[in-house]
């Protein structure tokens, strides 16, 4: 429980909104309470004779039953302003408590994607999307029915039995407690019911998680599904799927099956009680009053309606102290998994708010790094330096280490020994958010929104304006321009998920213009011109080169045409660096680039051939 204390400062946000709903609690209570109070003493009123005066709300109520059509109306005008007053303070409590608690959700939702967006690299390297996707939707849900119902039906409770508990005694105490009897009983059995429920519940929406993972991924790798012919196999690993997630649905559905017969039960029994043993002492006995021998009742008839009323309204609140317990628990458990987010600190910091504005200087000082998971390391006493506006190459083969560089420029993670100096000063002193928006970067794994063309271009850009001219300078430098305009729509086709209706060309050189078009002082390029052709990437790298005032570039790749014209290279081994220097200086020298460079030309020759 102690890990819902992280909400009493939105208690305190909202306390005037919580304050009104307990106010309007009460009021509804109150004209709901002296709902059975009026028939009471109306029944007790006719009952004595057949024209009675009697006083409610401090009013004189006169019922002549000789004119029944008039006492009718009286008596129905009266319950239902009893009734209209209990349901509009209901409707005010429901958009105090219950908005409350709508408020809170989105302010708690909020809170937990600004963390996300604060965590660094690693965290999302150690945990699966779909374990954040649930904290955030799934355990904050479970947290706002506590916030909301919880909250309502508790206070509800206690109001509610404390006003008709008081008048039930008044009216006769002896029978209060007997009725009151099964009501402990019920709320028990309903707590073990709501928990058998509640267990059962989290089993079906894991299963359905289960059977939506493995619709998403059929979904996603249709391709790979038709091309292999594997339907016939997915299809009975989902009937499997399906097959369980009915088993435990049906499981729920037998447990929830008890959930209104005991209720029942237990309401008919104190109905019961109330009737038999308030008809038996209903019977008029010799009692004396002020000295004098009168008949007198230990309950009327009018109490005894009233007493099977105050049984009907305490029957749901006794009965949601089980489940108010479950949501509870549940609410419980949910913020303790969003806690565990919250409180945790991005091991990526930065020092300083102090501006900062890059001019194109890297320096890499002896920088080693290794991956905490694994115990792998990636890079090993690497050293060089990247002048401003010049063109930096990183060649090696797969899994040398060239990726993480460019983790280790843009800070995504820190080296485990040595230093990098950005502009002579050490990364970890300056602004990373002002250096990180100097940047651009297209990644080998590309990632395009499901959006249009044009949106996913300018999520790359620093201004919110970004003119048609913009996307059009910047594609035709990606040389992607002239398939654009080829679609009915140009800049606003819209992709499918992770642009599923382009090639693989075409979303790299989208992703390239995304990059162009903040003007990077610093573009880094991680393989991502692999997917395409040699003359287009001649052409693409032709038009970079062109625009490279002003701007220091990073290039990683196995191809080494991709980077001949760089105007450093560096070659990367089981991460260390093995040669430095120019294309030509390279090529001419024994070694890994000159092993690699003969092996891609006689690669390319054959394919001619």
């Amino acid at each position: 429980m102690k890990s819902l204390r992280y909400l009493n400062k939105y208690y305190f946000k909202y306390k005037w909104h919580l304050l009104a709903g307990i106010l309007f609690i009460i009021a509804s209570n109150y004209f709901g309470v002296k709902t059975p109070i009026f028939l009471k003493e109306m029944m007790d009123s006719i009952i004595d004779g057949t024209s009675k005066n009697f006083t409610f709300f401090g009013l004189s109520i006169s019922l002549d039953l000789t004119k029944p059509l008039e006492a009718a109306l009286k008596i129905g005008a009266i319950l239902l302003s009893l009734s209209f007053l209990s349901g509009l303070f209901l409707f005010f409590t429901r958009q105090t408590i219950i908005k409350v608690s709508r408020f809170i959700e989105y302010d708690l939702k909020n809170e937990i994607y600004s963390q996300y967006q604060k965590l660094d690299y690693s965290f999302y390297k150690e945990n699966n999307t779909g374990d954040l996707m649930n904290r955030i939707s799934e355990d904050v849900s479970f947290v706002r029915m506590h916030l909301g119902p919880g909250i309502m039906y508790s206070i509800n409770l206690v109001v509610l039995a404390i006003m008709v508990v008081y008048q039930m005694v008044y009216i006769n105490s002896f029978l209060t407690f007997l009725v009151l009897l099964p009501l402990p009983i019920m709320s028990f059995l309903i707590y073990k019911v709501s928990s058998k429920m509640n267990a059962l519940s989290t089993d079906v929406q894991k299963q359905q998680s289960f059977i939506s993972t493995a619709v998403q991924e059929t979904f996603s790798g249709i391709r790979i599904v038709k091309a292999y012919s594997r339907e016939h196999e997915l299809n009975d690993s989902f009937q499997m799927k399906s097959d369980s997630y009915l088993n435990k649905s049906m499981s729920l559905v037998r447990v929830n099956s008890l959930f209104m017969p005991t209720i029942t039960f237990l309401i008919g029994l104190s109905t019961i009680i109330t009737i038999y043993v308030g008809g038996l002492m209903s019977y008029e006995e010799e009692v004396v009053v002020n000295g004098e021998i009168v008949k007198q009742a230990a309950i009327t008839l009018g109490g005894i309606t009233a007493f099977i009323f105050f049984v009907n309204k305490l029957t749901w609140p006794f009965a949601s102290i089980g489940w108010v317990t479950s949501i509870v628990q549940r609410a419980a458990a949910s913020q303790t998994r969003i806690n565990e987010f919250l409180k945790v600190e991005p091991k990526i910091k930065v020092n300083t708010s102090k501006s900062f504005d890059f001019k194109g200087k890297i320096e890499f000082k002896n920088v080693s790094y290794i991956y905490p998971n694994s115990g792998i390391e990636a890079i090993k006493d690497v050293s060089f330096v990247i002048e401003p506006n010049s063109t930096l190459a990183i060649i090696g083969r797969t899994g040398c280490g060239k990726s993480t560089i460019l983790k280790l420029i843009l800070r995504q993670i820190d080296p485990t020994s040595g230093e990098i100096l950005i502009d002579d000063q050490n990364l970890k002193d300056i602004n990373l958010n002002d250096f990180r928006n100097q940047a651009g970067i297209v990644l080998q794994d590309v990632f395009l929104f499901s959006d249009t063309i044009g949106n996913n271009i300018r999520f790359g850009a620093l201004d919110e304006q970004v003119s048609e001219e913009d996307l059009i300078d910047v594609t035709k430098a990606a040389h992607v321009y002239h398939n654009i305009v080829e679609f009915p729509s140009k800049f606003e086709t819209l992709l499918g998920e992770r642009g599923v209706n382009l090639s693989g060309g075409q979303k790299q050189r989208v992703s390239i213009a995304r990059a162009l078009i903040r003007k990077p002082k610093l573009l880094l390029l991680d393989d991502c011109l692999s997917a395409v052709d040699t003359e287009t990437e001649e052409i693409i790298l032709s038009n970079l080169k062109s625009d490279q005032s002003d701007r220091t570039s990073i290039i990683v790749s196995h191809r080494i045409s991709s980077l001949r014209n760089a105007d450093k290279i560096v070659v990367i081994d089981q991460g260390k660096k093995v040669e430095e220097g120019s294309h030509e200086a390279l090529v001419n020298a024994p070694g890994l680039y000159q092993e690699m460079y003969l092996q891609q030309l006689a690669e390319e020759t054959e394919e001619e051939i």
